[in-house]
């Protein structure tokens, strides 16, 4: 049977909705081996609504300790999901040294001052070339950091299904190799499913490339809620292993190991 994680689930830490408790019930009623907690911190602070406060920090670290060492049944992991920003290194080494995480997935949520997911109005009459163009640069100045173990929602600017006129299977190119080089690996986010693209993160047009690349690979589920713990990964994992993927990436202690799947009915 694979072995079964899920390392992007947000908490009432963040712009989660329940305690971690209600989310490894979930993971354990779906038979997941490991479950990984990465609530939303922005170097900045970022908007209340969605970012942890930073002096929740330690709580949020100690709770999930607790956690992990109260559970038998699943592994769980210690994780934050940071916003990448221009500049801001020293304040996100300083997060990411503070506390012993299992992993930090990076994240590209902004253009300059302006977040590309939360609506569709900061796509409207600007460049969409351009915007893709900055958008996977910067995921891939993120993953040259050495600050992140997995990239999550690395092409985050389809949510809204604005595409590029012209061909962008080189932006894909480009970030495949920036994360070889740089190894670093990514997500097959499946929570793109539940936005208005309708359809995981990467492109899983493009899965192949990344596969050709030797780019290590998780599937996670991007989950708010409880229920949307390990949504969708049937097909995330079908998809993966048609690309050319027969491995996938775990974390512990910030170091990553692979470990082989098959293709089984989950």
């Amino acid at each position: 049977m694979i072995y079964r994680t899920d390392y992007h689930v947000h908490t009432i830490y963040s712009d989660g909705r329940q305690e971690p408790e209600a989310y490894i019930e979930a993971a354990l009623k779906l038979g997941l081996r490991e479950i990984g907690f990465s609530d939303h911190l922005n170097p900045d602070g970022g908007p209340p609504e969605w970012c942890m406060k930073h002096e929740m920090l330690p709580q949020y670290v100690e709770h999930l300790l607790r956690l992990k060492e109260e559970q038998k049944d699943i592994a769980v992991r210690v994780g934050l999901e940071i916003d990448y920003l221009p500049n801001r290194e020293q304040v996100t080494d300083r997060i990411i040294s503070s506390h012993p995480f299992d992993y930090i997935i990076g994240s590209v949520h902004y253009l300059g001052d302006e977040t590309v997911d939360l609506g569709p109005e900061f796509y409207i009459g600007k460049d969409i070339d351009l915007i893709y163009e900055n958008y996977f640069n910067l995921v891939c100045e993120a993953a040259s950091t050495g600050f992140f173990d997995i990239m999550g929602h690395p092409d985050l600017v389809r949510i809204h299904r604005y595409r590029p006129e012209a061909d962008i299977t080189h932006l894909y190119a480009m970030m495949a190799s920036a994360f070889e080089i740089h190894d670093v690996a990514y997500e097959l986010n499946t929570n793109g499913r539940n936005k208005p693209l309708h359809d995981f993160y990467p492109d899983r047009n493009y899965l192949q490339l990344f596969a050709e690349h030797g780019v290590p690979v998780c599937v996670n589920s991007d989950a708010h809620f409880p229920e949307r713990v390990g949504q969708y990964f049937a097909e995330g994992y079908d998809i993966l292993q048609r690309a050319g993927y027969r491995q996938m990436a775990v974390f512990a202690n910030r170091e990553r190991f692979m470990i082989p799947f098959r293709k089984i009915n989950i």
